[in-house]
């Protein structure tokens, strides 16, 4: 099997292209200044457990492992909430088990900060690589203006973009790829002929392989260790290609790989 071999490729937008963990971490800043839970790397990751303000200091994986639990509990509870909203309903949980007060303008703007997570440095020279040999498609967990703000910084424009807002749900439901199938049906692109380009093995590659869709791990915490903003699998999950990095992806294709 060849990257050569497929016509079309759809992405997961944050965490794959977008660094979505810096943004978090920094748009979270003054909740954590409030909450008295400024970054300390050398404090222990504590996943899976409330965080007061008994913690102190919170290592930053720390907490992002609580942004990704809390989101992926809301996101299955509210299926249909704007992604914007469902990111304020985080941070007031978060500002909830820190034992801070929620600030409802402080959240309406952690919501309203997509358009400003930074793309990682790779993305942009790879996606106007890749867009001369392949339809590029979004499947995303976000909302259309939330994406709409965020399109601005990878500077390409998409053949198709499918949000969590047009499907109703978020990934890892299978309506998501299902309705990603569907539309690329629409349009002639058999499945064989789509790779589903990715970092969360949670949100994507395991519902990818679920529903038979050939897919790379673009794995960005490969230095890192750990789960960061994505929610943890317990199984082994398949998928057909891994880089670490889009721009190792555009260099596979260029030679051949």
């Amino acid at each position: 099997m060849k990257l050569a071999d497929f016509d079309v490729m759809t992405f997961d937008c944050y965490g794959t292209l977008i660094d979505w963990e810096s943004g978090i971490y920094t748009a979270l800043a003054p909740l954590l200044s409030r909450a008295g839970a400024l970054q300390d790397e050398t404090a222990p990751s504590r996943a899976g457990i409330g965080l007061s303000r008994s913690d102190v200091a919170l290592s930053r994986d720390a907490v992002l492992e609580a942004f990704a639990r809390l989101e992926v509990r809301q996101q299955e509870t509210t299926p249909d909430m704007l992604y914007s909203d469902l990111l304020a309903k985080v941070h007031g949980q978060l500002a909830t088990e820190w034992d801070v007060s929620q600030d409802p303008a402080e959240a309406a703007a952690f919501g309203a900060s997509i358009g400003d997570w930074p793309a990682f440095p790779d993305t942009v020279d790879a996606l106007r690589y890749l867009q001369q040999h392949f339809r590029l498609v979004i499947l995303s967990n976000v909302d259309r203006a939330s994406f709409q703000a965020t399109n601005q910084r990878l500077e390409v424009k998409f053949d198709a973009v499918y949000t969590a807002q047009d499907i109703g749900s978020y990934k890892p439901d299978q309506r998501n790829f299902g309705y990603l199938l569907g539309r690329l049906r629409e349009q002639g692109i058999p499945k064989q002929k789509i790779l589903h380009v990715a970092q969360s093995l949670f949100h994507d590659h395991v519902p990818a392989k679920a529903i038979g869709l050939t897919s790379a791990w673009i794995d960005r915490r490969h230095s890192d260790g750990g789960w960061g903003a994505t929610a943890p699998v317990s199984a082994q999950v398949r998928y057909d290609f891994r880089f670490t990095s889009l721009g190792a992806l555009r260099e596979a294709h260029r030679a051949g790989g």
